[in-house]
């Protein structure tokens, strides 16, 4: 597809997801939904500048195609696809972009429209889907969620952990929309918590708004100092979660997705408790995963959704679905949900520590780089490597579905994938002696861009 990536559209406002476009694409989702028999959509938006003039669009589109709509403000956009079940919903954000892009996700029933509906969705865009006759249009109403919203989070986090009173946590909202969520989460399941970049600014003018350690810098540097137990940092639009030990160091994410794993595995009474995450995740979390009794199936980056609906199909259970720094707490719903992660993280770190909910986990050194590859190339180089790689590493367990990723008996593992945004061939590695090791896959990486070049 050309306009949908892996996370709804995003762009730059001036040249990509203009409100012209945001109207045609609104317009068409109303089309299809009507065409399933469905007419009512929710519509939320993040702080950016220009969320609300794409707002407008976005309701103008759904209601000139019959659709009835539920303007629900500035929510994060778990908020939002908690409003969405039983109907349809969309959502204008571009998450962890800079302020000057913005972008359009669609959900229906709490989760994020799969590729064969956002097909039927592009398909429409680009054959120019008509209005709807002028005595069908919708009309539009106000309605809260936030309230709900922040309430279900609270009482689905007491189901895990230990009371969080006495816990003192650092919340880094980055200007985003996590602001309107977190901190009343966690202060309602009755932690002490102080705030950074807690106003809601759509120029995000404490940090940039992707979390990672360079921009947590303030967030660190507090909690190192003693002023809080740990720290949890958002993006813009509070789907993401980074965790920061009292040391004030990130806690590697795969780290954390192997904690919550296995808090789920171990609580699920299912016969077969399954995590779903993605073939980049590390080894650290099948270890966990398979001592909790539970197994691991991993699918594309940016398809859990795809995934945890395979595993059911097949007659699964989904304890969890995750990414790294994107977390579906199945239970709860359908949905990527960071604030549902700091409740959880929060009332685990009451019960152990975050010294304590790491100390089981093995954590190998890891290392990703990038070697260039023109998109042209890439599918022979990935053929090439196909036949290289396991020739190169025989005592390796080969797994080519996502790419060619690497287990070896020590747990230790590589992947080699495509980018599907640049021009490169992505390099990910845990092992013991990582940077050696990741030189010699990325040199056979080099080798076989070379040789198809």
């Amino acid at each position: 597809m050309d306009l949908f990536g892996t996370a709804g559209i995003r762009g730059d406002v001036t040249e990509r997801v203009t409100p012209e476009l945001v109207l045609d694409v609104t317009r068409a989702l109303g089309d299809h939904a009507r065409e399933a028999g469905d007419r009512e959509f929710v519509v939320g938006r993040d702080g950016r500048v220009t969320g609300s003039a794409l707002a407008a669009a976005a309701e103008a589109g759904l209601a000139s195609a019959g659709a009835e709509v539920r303007r629900i403000g500035q929510v994060p956009t778990p908020a939002l696809a908690f409003a969405s079940r039983g109907r349809r919903g969309v959502m204008l954000t571009a998450s962890h972009n800079p302020p000057t892009d913005n972008g359009v996700k669609a959900f229906v029933d709490g989760v994020e429209y799969g590729e064969a509906a956002e097909t039927a969705v592009e398909n429409r865009v680009d054959d120019g889907a008509d209005p709807a006759d002028w005595d069908e249009w919708g009309d539009g109403v106000d309605e809260d969620v936030l309230d709900a919203y922040r309430s279900a989070v609270v009482e689905y986090a007491r189901e895990f952990g230990a009371d969080s009173e006495g816990v003192r946590v650092a919340v880094d909202c980055g200007n985003g929309m996590s602001a309107l969520a977190t901190p009343q989460v966690l202060r309602e399941l009755g932690a002490d918590v102080v705030t950074l970049n807690a106003t809601v600014d759509g120029h995000f003018p404490g940090r940039e708004s992707k979390p990672t350690p360079e921009s947590l810098s303030d967030l660190r540097e507090f909690v190192a100092d003693g002023a809080a137990d740990f720290g949890i940092g958002h993006d813009g639009d509070g789907d993401r979660i980074v965790v920061v030990d009292a040391d004030g160091e990130v806690v590697h994410e795969d780290t954390v997705l192997a904690i919550l794993a296995e808090r789920y595995v171990r609580a699920s009474d299912a016969a077969d408790p399954v995590v779903v995450t993605t073939p980049n995740a590390s080894g650290r979390i099948d270890e966990r995963v398979d001592a909790a009794g539970g197994r691991v199936e991993r699918v594309a980056l940016g398809y859990l959704h795809d995934g945890i609906a395979s595993v059911r199909e097949s007659g699964g259970d989904v304890a969890f679905a995750a990414e790294p720094w994107k977390h579906v707490h199945t239970a709860f719903g359908d949905w990527i949900d960071a604030v549902a992660s700091a409740a959880l993280i929060t009332r685990l770190v009451a019960d152990d520590g975050v010294a304590g909910l790491r100390e089981p986990v093995t954590e190998r050194p890891y290392r990703k780089v990038s070697v260039e590859c023109p998109d042209d190339d890439k599918a022979a180089a990935m053929d090439r490597l196909a036949e290289t790689l396991p020739a190169a590493f025989p005592d390796a367990e080969v797994d080519p579905e996502y790419g060619v990723r690497l287990t070896f008996p020590d747990a230790s593992w590589t992947l080699v994938r495509p980018s599907g945004t640049e021009p490169y061939v992505r390099v990910y590695a845990e092992h013991d002696d990582v940077d050696p090791f990741v030189e010699e896959v990325a040199g056979a990486v080099e080798s076989a861009v070379e040789a198809v070049s």
